[in-house]
């Protein structure tokens, strides 16, 4: 058996390299396998390290594949390996089994503006200041998440394209729509408002996904663009 890439401890790591840390920072996807199993773990054992343990399971069973099918008397049989690290290794890809096969069912499609009200003109409805969001949707116009992109005043928030498309582009979706409020109640769009959706449009084009509608709610109401031709 190959020798495991971390022997050391986490703790004996510079800070900027323990999966904790790097996680983070940089997020999930920037971590290898055994890192994120090392997040799991928290500890290791006398002699080996978190991370280390956690390479000595992948090159057990040769596979996160062959992990995730393993029975938790057969994830034992890795030295250093408890029971509870075990369970805590099959929970966790368990979790990751059940979103895999999560269907459009459970997500929202919007189909017009009125579905865009129904899904967050609640969110909107306490709002003392303008506030910027973002709906993800997938290629099946399926709500996918919704992101807070800004906050502002009174009577105005920014909306600069690159943190409006930022989560967008991470997450592979496929079309947005962006929605923001009018505290003063009344959703008719303001030039800035237009000038805003110009450049939401043009910058969407670059980057390949496509803007939708913009959505502005007022008190009870709300204005959407894409049905006033104004996209």
């Amino acid at each position: 058996m190959a020798e495991p890439l971390y022997p050391s401890a986490v703790r004996e790591m510079p800070e900027e390299d323990r999966p904790r840390e790097r996680l983070e920072r940089l997020g999930p996807e920037a971590l290898r396998d055994a890192e994120l199993i090392a997040v799991l773990f928290r500890t290791g054992t006398r002699d080996m390290g978190a991370v280390a343990l956690a390479d000595a399971v992948l090159h057990h069973f040769g596979n996160l594949r062959a992990v995730a099918r393993a029975s938790i008397e057969q994830l034992m049989e890795v030295k250093g390996l408890g029971r509870v690290k075990a369970i805590e290794i099959k929970a966790a890809l368990e979790l990751g089994g059940r979103l895999a096969a999560h269907t459009d069912k459970d997500r929202q499609r919007i189909r017009s503006a009125e579905d865009v009200s129904r899904l967050l003109m609640a969110r909107f409805k306490e709002c003392e200041t303008e506030q910027f969001k973002c709906l993800l949707l997938n290629a099946k116009n399926d709500a996918v998440k919704i992101v807070d992109v800004s906050s502002g005043s009174l009577d105005h928030v920014e909306a600069v394209p690159r943190d409006v498309f930022r989560q967008a582009v991470r997450d592979g979706a496929a079309r947005v729509i962006v929605c923001h409020n009018h505290p003063s109640g009344d959703p008719e769009p303001s030039h800035d408002d237009l000038a805003i959706t110009k450049r939401l449009v043009e910058s969407g084009h670059m980057l390949g996904v496509s803007l939708l509608d913009h959505v502005i709610f007022g008190d009870g109401r709300y204005v959407s663009l894409a049905e006033r031709n104004l996209l």
